[in-house]
């Protein structure tokens, strides 16, 4: 009896542990950005993007949310952590190693909002593999890295939503 309980015991201790081993850090670019400026806000189309993705990850268990400190990627990460009720935390995209790091350390499902210069080269850490770079029409992209038992596998989904870009704005398709 005393085998059996140990046995029991020892098998709820390893779902567990394994349960926490694995989680999601989810990886977007900005959504699409007006032109011509320094440090420039979401577009209209950008903004149904950034609501899209809100919707996309409703469900995806995201206890933590990273932007850089630009206007575009707060405006793409607010839909989602007004919905879930979590704070934006700020991240330095000129320090991509030391926050993969964290990222990796924190064992928690999170979504990380950047740009096409860093996106790219944050999941080729994440995921110790290769990715093609984004161009600056790129906006569709998401990436998933999973982590199993420490082990990263890299899934690349495209968003559904299409944009044509006009003079001054952008119109959905």
């Amino acid at each position: 009896m005393k085998q059996v309980l140990l046995i029991l015991s020892f098998s709820l201790f390893s779902y567990f542990s394994f349960a926490t081993d694995n989680y999601s850090i989810y990886l977007v670019r900005h959504a699409e950005k007006l032109p011509d400026s320094k440090n420039p806000a979401l577009t209209d189309c950008g903004t149904t993007r950034a609501e899209q993705l809100a919707s996309m990850f409703s469900k995806a268990n995201i206890t933590a949310i990273y932007s850089t400190s630009y206007q575009r990627t707060m405006q793409t990460a607010k839909p989602l952590a007004n919905l879930l009720k979590v704070a934006i935390k700020n991240y330095n995209p000129k320090h991509l190693e030391q926050f993969s790091l964290l990222l990796t350390q924190k064992n928690e499902n999170s979504l990380v909002v950047g740009h096409s210069n860093t996106t790219p080269m944050l999941v080729e850490l994440l995921a110790k593999q290769k990715v093609a770079p984004l161009t600056e029409q790129d906006y569709q992209y998401l990436y998933q890295v999973q982590f199993v038992n420490d082990q990263p596998m890299l899934t690349i989904f495209q968003q559904p939503l299409n944009c044509r870009a006009s003079q001054t704005s952008d119109k959905l398709d």
